[in-house]
């Protein structure tokens, strides 16, 4: 039998160094390494060798070569975290970002009761389920038009033991009479134009599904337009939308929605200081469930 053998935390940093840059290396190493390979953080920054059997010592080298190819580090771990949790992460469905986390939880914050939510464009589940398991006893629906990205999130939402109904739907096709009302709608729909390619890396434009990132250049606001319109047909009086918005058009988005009738908006800033967030409330009186 093969002898196990040792795997220093130079190596990883310097193979992954042949194709990022150092500082990212560094930050790549230390994740597979101690979320991976098992190593504490102390032991990782004092160097520590690693003991692998071969099977692990094979696993490794194809975790470095897929990093090496630029594949993200979620995809090859297989998981993203989000929000405390672990959600199962693949190509085909968005790694949840940053951002999407601060959409969660400002919708956490003012929630209340037990809201009937729609989530438009699930994707992995994150928001659906983590909505679902932070508001014991609200219903929560969560669309997407990718057959592949509601059997991750469905997979997600019994892993994480959540109660979401997960639907295939196309937001522009569907029926609007299908479903009933909902208290909020929620959604973080493709906004990156298709311009703005030129300055994103490869670990984005080679691996996550275009689908859910990229929108026309010639009509970027197309799924906000059709979610403002849901809300007017689908939201009981006085509901809220909340929507992550590329940070370019937050002013464009007010105007839109202003045409659309809705008077109540607010256009919120990310940790970062850019425009990233709307939240609309429909024209009526408020559900028990928003806290005022």
């Amino acid at each position: 039998m093969p002898a196990p053998m040792d795997i220093s935390v130079k190596y990883i940093r310097d193979t992954l160094a042949r194709c990022h840059p150092r500082p990212e290396a560094s930050a790549l190493a230390r994740v597979v390494c101690c979320e991976e390979l098992g190593l504490s953080s102390a032991d990782y920054f004092l160097g520590k060798d690693i003991t692998l059997s071969p099977k692990d010592e094979q696993k490794l080298e194809s975790i470095l070569a897929r990093l090496c190819r630029h594949e993200p580090v979620q995809y090859v771990l297989g998981r993203a975290r989000f929000l405390g949790r672990d959600f199962h992460v693949e190509p085909g469905v968005l790694i949840p970002r940053p951002e999407t986390e601060e959409l969660v939880e400002l919708i956490l914050r003012e929630l209340s009761g037990t809201p009937r939510v729609l989530d438009v464009g699930t994707g992995s589940g994150c928001i659906a389920v983590t909505l679902a398991l932070e508001m014991p006893g609200a219903e929560v629906c969560a669309w997407d038009v990718s057959p592949r990205a509601l059997e991750v999130a469905q997979a997600n939402c019994r892993l994480l033991h959540a109660a979401v109904d997960f639907r295939l739907r196309d937001v522009f096709a569907c029926d609007p009479q299908d479903g009933g009302q909902y208290d909020v709608i929620v959604s973080n729909p493709p906004y990156v134009a298709e311009a703005e390619k030129r300055d994103m890396a490869p670990e984005v434009l080679d691996w996550e599904p275009s689908e859910a990132l990229f929108v026309p250049d010639d009509d970027p606001l197309r799924y906000y337009r059709r979610i403002g319109r849901l809300g007017l047909e689908r939201l009981k009086p006085g509901g809220r939308i909340y929507l992550e918005i590329n940070r370019a058009y937050g002013p464009q988005l007010l105007q839109l929605f202003r045409g659309q009738g809705y008077g109540d908006m607010r256009l919120l800033k990310d940790l970062s200081g850019n425009d990233r967030f709307v939240v609309l409330r429909h024209p009526g009186g408020g559900p028990a469930c928003l806290k005022e």
